[in-house]
């Protein structure tokens, strides 16, 4: 188990290891410092959970740097004064800096480790209501009684207890990210920060920094692996990463340190697990020249597959009630139930978009609807024709493709031509790329954004 990490920072070496020794029998990790610059050194290296710091030292003292992490965005955990000479004023102007609270010489070491408990646990609870309101939602994706869903939860458990680093497969839209929520909360880190990020909404010139962090000679920016040191860190296509950055993870997983960027020599202790999710078989990438594979076998030692909602089917019903009572709850909206019928015309639905589409469905129609019972044509009229799937082969005609938005039928005329194309090229991608004069890896991202599976066309 990952434990929390305190900074002591006092000039007096006497109240440094007295604090020392207590902190660390009762389970901390523990650094010290003498001076308002080597806690600068030890916080750049990692950035400590809570800070013990003194107000009163040799050159500057514990409010000045206190206003310096603040004002340079480096104050992330908590922060507890302490001081022989304090005053009102000075307790009032280090709260006011972001101080979580202020005790006085000669510590209490009863009170103190109050304080510090309180502190971490306010933090830990700041962490955890971080967008909770987009989370709550997907929080219990998970919901289900059937073989298949028991089946997964409890590999979900043993997962979580054994290894620490998680390939996590499934359709868009299964709940992937509510899982690793879930194996999160199994694994011996649920104290710790849960942090999850999708890089391809980020960009291959950004996700390095955004991962690593960056330093310079005076300011240091914390990256994602410094947030989810300790706890579990979840990334969403993590071919979004370059080469040479995912080289770079490699060596920090194997090693159990990195450097942030612009950094030689400041290295970083990690200790993390590390979830990978995706929609499709990351080997494929490898291929395409967009995955390490280095990396890809570091992280498939246990790959973990969310099944879609219609291998289990017999879920819906019960899936369909949680999500009433969960909306009508959190948002208000009119109470309403499912008919037998409109359950079992459910449980029949292919569900393209898995638990979000069931989710979406449920809440519209308690939005929409204006009787209590939700009967099997309002759940028909609400489903409506189906949307273009573009799994679907050559499903657009021109006539039809007029009546498109736009960038619908743009994309629905792309996965036709290259459905066309592939054909041609007895699903051989090579000969593909040549054929549509596009680079291959541009190509296998266009194809993957579209639903065109190569390998369904090679003979």
């Amino acid at each position: 188990m990952s434990t929390a990490f305190i900074l002591v920072v006092d000039d007096e070496p006497d109240i440094r290891q007295l604090v020392s020794e207590i902190l660390e029998d009762e389970g901390y990790r523990v650094e010290t410092a003498d001076s308002a610059e080597s806690a600068r050194e030890i916080y750049r290296k990692r950035r400590p959970d809570l800070v013990l710091l003194d107000i009163w030292m040799p050159g500057m003292d514990g409010i000045s740097l206190l206003k310096e992490w603040r004002d340079t965005n480096a104050l992330i955990g908590s922060v507890i004064m302490m001081s022989g000479h304090g005053t009102i004023e000075t307790a009032v102007e280090a709260t006011k800096l972001g101080a979580y609270d202020f005790i006085e010489k000669p510590l209490s070491l009863a009170k103190m480790l109050l304080t510090i408990s309180n502190a971490l646990r306010t933090s830990q609870l700041e962490q955890e209501n971080k967008g909770l309101k987009r989370q709550v939602l997907a929080i219990n994706d998970w919901v289900g009684s059937s073989q298949v869903m028991q089946t997964l939860r409890e590999q979900a458990k043993r997962i979580a207890q054994h290894y620490n680093r998680i390939l996590l497969y499934g359709e868009p839209g299964v709940g992937k990210q509510s899982f690793a929520r879930y194996i999160h909360e199994q694994s011996t880190r649920r104290e710790r920060p849960f942090i999850k990020t999708n890089l391809a909404s980020i960009g291959q010139q950004d996700s390095c920094k955004l991962l690593f962090g960056s330093q310079d000679a005076n300011k240091t920016h914390y990256g994602l692996l410094d947030e989810a040191n300790g706890g579990t860190l979840l990334l969403a296509e993590i071919t979004e990463l370059s080469l040479s950055c995912q080289q770079r993870l490699l060596s920090a997983l194997q090693e159990n340190r990195f450097l942030r960027m612009g950094s030689t020599t400041d290295w970083v202790e990690l200790d993390i697990n590390l979830i990978v999710s995706s929609s499709y078989d990351l080997a494929d990438d490898i291929q395409a020249g967009l995955l390490s594979s280095d990396l890809y076998y570091l992280l498939n030692a246990l790959p973990l597959v969310i099944p879609p909602l219609r291998e289990h089917a017999e879920d819906v019903p019960e899936l369909l009630n949680y999500y009433v009572n969960l909306l009508t709850a959190q948002d208000g909206l009119p109470y309403r139930h499912f008919t037998l019928s409109a359950q079992n015309f459910l449980r029949n639905h292919r569900w393209p978009g898995n638990i979000r589409e069931l989710r979406n469905l449920v809440q519209r129609l308690l939005i929409l609807g204006t009787e209590v019972e939700i009967t099997q044509d309002e759940v028909e009229e609400a489903l409506g024709a189906p949307v273009p799937v573009y799994s679907q082969e050559l499903s657009g005609t021109p006539e039809t493709l007029f009546d498109l938005p736009l960038r619908q039928a743009r994309e629905q005329f792309e996965h036709d031509y290259l459905v066309y194309q592939l054909k041609q090229a007895d699903g051989n991608v090579s000969k593909l790329a040549e054929q549509v004069r596009m680079e291959r890896t541009h190509l296998y991202r266009k194809m993957r954004a579209l639903g065109v599976d190569p390998k369904k066309y090679s003979r």
